[in-house]
């Protein structure tokens, strides 16, 4: 089981380092005008330019004259992450509706000649789609996510393909939507709105909703990585909660965290806070009366939410997730939420995305929302700054960033390198020095 997703090491970017004009990666100078949209040089090369003009505008083109071809599945947030490609000289195609475009779908727009392309978590990136990049002269793909299951990765290095995400600006971004539905399910916000929202308030009773008080309770995390541990700070910290916590590796510096925080609340003549790290992650499941979800999904952790783990969970526990949907056995949380109606659960992710398993819908004890956990516009911006950054960087002939930080990508002075490439070592990529 690897409960610490890929990319997990701790650490995140604080907003305040992203400025309003963002210069471009090459030249320094602000976003210019609006980006020109016309022919070039890559007329009949995958979609022709009238396609992208016709099919209800469904692809859009800037920079037209660019000698680079970049493909991107989707509109991204923000203006900096088209800069910094153009500013590298790549014509951008992007993709401009919301559904999900299919693998061959994806094959048609890279066509016979594409430089990169920035995918989505909702693709399958497999070894075929890969093999047409590089059939078509793709020399790098990002992800547009901190995630990259959706990537075999491990063809891309057969391929010589570098393979790029966008760690450190989800962190507390998702960490701070993980406590939204903490309590939206802890204390029956969303029952509680439709509620009112129906006229069927009438006044103050006693009994009217009563939830969970998690205060002093026991936290359990499931993944200690680095949105599993900003979590666990907000919660311990904020809600002075034990922690119990399942993964393979030890987190010193959590540990080391609550540890400083119980000794100031001793020393503030409150009792201190207590962390324990378990051995095996059924510990887990049967301490907490708050379970959170952060792992890594891959074979060790798919349905490693199942029915007989979740009987063994207190019959008014909280369970929150916000990582992947297949680490739940969707199924067994539905009956185990129907035949347990003080049992509450928060959901951000699903199973079969965008569908949710029947009957899910209809429980009032479950909160759902629609995968918004790094929904906000700086995080959103800075992952397109970072997939467009690993696309240009390996186009232009850059090393790759050795560092877990990334916050330099932010700033006003970007190094002269890729943000995050998951397999730079395996390909023997330079390393910025």
């Amino acid at each position: 089981m690897s409960p610490r997703g890929p990319g997990s090491h701790r650490g995140g970017t604080h907003p305040s380092a992203v400025p309003s004009h963002s210069p471009c990666i090459s030249s320094g100078r602000t976003c210019p005008a609006p980006f020109r949209i016309g022919p070039g040089p890559f007329e009949g090369i995958g979609r022709t330019w009238e396609d992208s003009l016709t099919s209800d505008n469904a692809w859009t083109t800037h920079n037209s004259s660019g000698a680079l071809r970049v493909v991107v599945t989707k509109q991204l947030p923000g203006d900096r992450w088209l800069e910094i490609l153009t500013q590298a000289g790549c014509r951008v195609e992007v993709y401009t509706r919301t559904d999900i475009l299919r693998s061959d779908e994806i094959k048609a727009a890279i066509g016979g000649r594409c430089d990169a392309a920035i995918g989505q978590l909702t693709e399958p990136w497999n070894a075929d789609l890969l093999a047409a990049l590089k059939a078509a002269g793709g020399r790098a793909y990002s992800n547009y996510a901190v995630g990259y299951n959706n990537v075999d990765v491990e063809a891309a290095t057969r391929l010589g393909l570098p393979v790029g995400n966008t760690p450190g600006v989800l962190t507390e971004t998702t960490a701070e939507m993980t406590v939204a539905l903490t309590f939206a399910a802890a204390r029956r916000v969303v029952e509680a709105d439709r509620f009112m929202r129906a006229g069927l308030f009438q006044g103050w009773l006693p009994t009217l909703f009563l939830g969970e008080l998690l205060w002093r309770k026991t936290l359990g995390i499931i993944g200690a990585g680095r949105i599993g541990s900003a979590y666990a700070r907000m919660m311990v910290e904020g809600h002075k909660m034990n922690l119990i916590y399942y993964d393979p590796h030890q987190n010193g510096e959590l540990e080391d965290y609550i540890c400083a925080y119980g000794d100031f609340l001793t020393q503030h003549g409150e009792q201190p806070v207590t962390y324990h790290r378990a051995t095996q992650v059924e510990e887990v499941f049967a301490e907490a009366d708050l379970l959170s979800l952060h792992p890594a999904l891959d074979p060790s952790t798919h349905h490693l939410v199942n029915a007989e783990r979740l009987s063994r969970m207190k019959p008014n526990a909280i369970l929150v997730n916000a990582s992947r949907g297949p680490v739940v056995d969707e199924a067994a949380l539905v009956e185990h939420c129907r035949t347990h109606p003080d049992f509450r659960a928060g959901l951000d992710v699903f199973e079969d995305e965008p569908a949710m398993q029947p009957g899910l819908a209809d429980l009032d004890n479950v909160v759902v929302v629609p995968h918004i956990a790094s929904a906000t516009s700086w995080t959103r911006q800075g992952m397109a700054t970072l997939a467009a950054g690993n696309v240009a960087a390996i186009l232009l002939g850059y090393p790759a960033w050795p560092s877990a930080d990334i916050s330099a990508f932010l700033g006003d002075n970007p190094p002269k390198a890729a943000p995050s490439i998951v397999n730079a070592s395996a390909l023997g990529l330079p390393t910025f020095e």
